[in-house]
């Protein structure tokens, strides 16, 4: 008796899926209370030859292959040998809804004319609204969702959403209601933030003023009861929306329960980070021109910084916020790829790289600043960032042997398989192959 009992081994629990044998399993476990700073922003916890078990669209458990292997089975085994194994990337700042494009102003930025310039003079964001505001919703749903698309391809499977391109109350709601049924109809999860506050509108140019009391009396008001958005952000900039506007503005968003955001200190140093810090916002975002003493408080307050590196090398001006001055300072750093219609890039794995050759990062820094960091700064850390029991299985498997080739290789799409809530959506492999027996088949 007391042999066959010996002899009995225990039922292994069901998982759905097994990812086994990963080269680097980069977990980012234990940053869910709050955003990394400092030295911790290089720890990803590394786990080598790693496994993460999936079942009901959730992590269920994460260790080394042979430990886990012992104790969960699953009939959908996903083999990562030499690959490496990281959560779903994290976009915090995107104005991911607009119509049109302005490849002119690329032009134009070549021979030396200023953003702020095109701006003065009707076109950047004005331009993108007069079209936007003659697109119809389904024209800019279809647009957001073939964005989607490529961002997941790209590995991001958690993406924060701005209006702003319609200065319009109608248009404002517009936008974001796509920015809702996007959230609904695509895998990736969309996070809404309301921008009614990107530019003074042209019909306002001559009383500014009669535009920051529309937001703060009618668009903050009937967006908060409808739910539509989480946060609000302004432009905080010369010549778009000063410092007492912005504080304005965002007081009431702050009263109507809505979370806080400033484009702060990109084109000058206007004080915006200081007033992100002052009014405990939860990020402040660009950060180029930002000063030490608003750097300093932001680090005091927990404010996390959303640089933009592809936003900073799209303006052509040759300068980068100081990601390694604000680490040193004890600031949260979060990457984000600033998708709009002058900075059309859809890809996090290209701004981790910019992030190390422009800003300084390390490959772990800039990591940990795409994924958990950034999702605290979408008030999603609780959920996604990291490969923790319970939390999403968004998962990423990029076809190569360690995280530093993130920075290293760059200017091709280095995902594999793209994992979302436990469901294979992208499969790099899976579609060679296919195209591969298509074309066999042509041949024949």
């Amino acid at each position: 008796m007391s042999k066959a009992k010996t002899g009995k081994t225990a039922a292994k629990e069901k998982a759905d899926t097994l990812i086994v044998n990963a080269s680097e399993l980069v977990t980012l476990a234990g940053g869910n209370e709050k955003p990394r700073t400092g030295k911790r922003m290089r720890e990803l916890g590394i786990i080598k030859n790693g496994c993460v078990a999936i079942k009901d669209g959730k992590i269920l458990a994460v260790g080394k292959t042979p430990e886990i292997r012992k104790n969960f089975r699953a009939e959908n085994i996903v083999n990562a040998s030499g690959k490496t194994v990281l959560p779903g990337f994290v976009d915090p700042h995107t104005h991911l809804v607009f119509a049109g494009s302005r490849e002119d102003e690329f032009q134009m930025r070549i021979e030396g004319v200023s953003y702020m310039e095109i701006l003065r003079a009707g076109g950047g964001i004005h331009k993108t609204v007069k079209e936007t505001r003659r697109a119809s919703l389904d024209e800019l749903l279809g647009f957001g969702l073939n964005t989607l698309d490529v961002m997941l391809q790209h590995g991001i499977t958690t993406v924060e959403a701005k209006s702003g391109y319609g200065l319009t109350t109608k248009d404002e709601l517009k936008i974001l209601e796509v920015i809702r049924r996007l959230n609904q109809l695509h895998a990736v999860d969309v996070v809404p933030t309301f921008m009614g506050a990107h530019a003074i509108p042209a019909e306002y140019a001559s009383n500014p003023e009669q535009y920051v009391s529309l937001i703060i009396d009618e668009m903050i008001p009937v967006v908060a009861e409808r739910r539509l958005a989480e946060f609000c952000d302004v432009f905080c900039e010369k010549g778009v929306f000063n410092l007492e506007q912005t504080r304005k503005i965002l007081t009431a968003a702050k009263k109507h329960g809505l979370g806080l955001k400033v484009h702060a200190d990109e084109m000058s140093q206007l004080g915006g980070a200081e007033l992100a810090a002052s009014l405990e916002a939860v990020s402040a975002e660009h950060l180029l021109f930002a000063s030490d003493v608003g750097l300093k408080a932001m680090a005091e307050k927990g404010v996390i910084a959303v640089l933009l590196p592809a936003a900073a090398f799209s303006l052509m001006a040759g300068r980068f916020a100081d990601a390694r001055k604000m680490i040193d300072y004890g600031v949260p750093v979060a990457l984000g790829t600033d998708f709009n219609p002058s900075c059309w890039v859809e890809n996090q794995q290209l701004v981790i790289a910019f992030a190390c050759h422009f800003m300084n990062m390390t490959p772990a820094e800039a990591i940990t600043a795409a994924t958990i960091n950034a999702a605290h700064a979408i008030g999603r850390a609780s959920e996604v960032g990291s490969l923790e029991v319970g939390k999403k299985a968004d998962v990423v498997i990029l076809n190569v042997p360690n995280h530093v080739f993130l920075g290293y290789r760059f200017g091709v799409n280095l995902v594999d398989k793209v994992i979302k809530n436990g469901r294979t959506l992208v499969d790099k492999e899976a579609s060679i192959a296919e195209a591969a027996k298509l074309f066999s088949k042509e041949l024949e």
